[in-house]
């Protein structure tokens, strides 16, 4: 069965492209990639995933052994991985991506990183000839498979235009918020408002089952007014019905929620309750939620 949903693509001139890291986000988004129209060549550090990839969608579509091989006469380079490190390791060094890329190409980065890293590798790309976009997603998992993930982009102006169409087959907004790190630092504040929302989330939904109150019920009703939110309308229900398995992990909520609490060090942004939600998701790491999705916080109240 395939890893993403159908849906319409607008007419984008095909494009030679390279994606990076076929996790359970960079593998959908460069399956619409394809589904699209372009040439899509992967790479993945494990490599059976990568073969796993090109066997659901086919040619022109092809795996690479190295990051420099996958990039080498790409247009556009995207990439999806873990974290500042997991960056470094496949954009850096002999067999990095950009070793293979031509003049004149762009790097879109997909990961959740720091700032620091975005401005560190666009100034690396210019100083070799080409652009480097960072553009974290908001979207999560189904976001990924339906194509309907939300871009936030920092980087060349001139460069995101040429790469804008691109990503709409996989996303449903791509913003340029600013100069390089911009993407990133807009993703910490999305990151910082879905903290409070959950853990708001979760005091309101074990406040009402310890008041005996039909909590399905009381959801549908607020959530038809000023308490509505995407956490309330996705995972109200399953928070009542005690699963976490729906989505983004706790570990890697806590990943970046360290990179909000370092960012906020350095600019001076008091976040009281961010800081003190990320202790929470500490709390249920420790009781054994790792990869639970990000509603889990409601286990602390129970």
């Amino acid at each position: 069965m395939s890893s993403i949903n159908s849906r319409t693509y607008e007419s984008t001139p095909s494009q030679t492209v390279a994606f990076l890291g076929l996790g359970v986000m960079g593998g959908p988004m460069a399956g619409h990639l394809a589904k699209a129209g372009h040439t899509v060549t992967v790479y993945n550090r494990t490599p059976a995933k990568a073969e796993a990839w090109v066997a659901e969608f086919g040619a022109p579509g092809r795996h690479a052994a190295t990051p420099r091989e996958a990039a080498a006469g790409a247009d556009i380079v995207f990439s999806c991985v873990g974290n500042d490190d997991d960056l470094r390791a496949v954009v850096l060094g002999p067999n990095g991506a950009f070793a293979g890329m031509k003049q004149g190409s762009v790097f879109v980065d997909h990961t959740t990183a720091s700032a620091d890293v975005a401005r560190e590798l666009s100034n690396a790309a210019q100083s070799a000839g080409f652009q480097f976009i960072d553009a974290p997603v908001s979207g999560g998992q189904a976001g990924a498979q339906n194509g309907a993930l939300t871009v936030m982009c920092g980087g060349d102006k001139v460069s995101f235009e040429r790469v804008k169409p691109v990503m709409a087959a996989f996303a449903r907004a791509v913003t340029l918020l600013g100069a390089s790190g911009a993407g990133q630092l807009a993703k910490m504040v999305n990151q910082i408002a879905i903290a409070g929302l959950v853990q708001g989330l979760s005091e309101a939904i074990a406040f009402g089952q310890r008041a005996g109150l039909d909590m399905k019920l009381v959801l549908e009703v607020i959530g038809k007014g000023a308490a509505q939110s995407w956490q309330m309308d996705n995972r109200g229900k399953t928070m009542i019905e005690g699963k976490f398995d729906y989505g983004f992990a706790v570990d890697w909520m806590r990943k970046d929620l360290g990179l909000v609490l370092d960012e906020a060090k350095r600019n001076g942004a008091r976040l009281p309750v961010t800081a003190l939600v990320d202790q929470f998701y500490a709390d249920v790491q420790q009781a054994g939620g790792k990869r639970w999705d990000t509603s889990s916080l409601i286990t602390r109240l129970k």
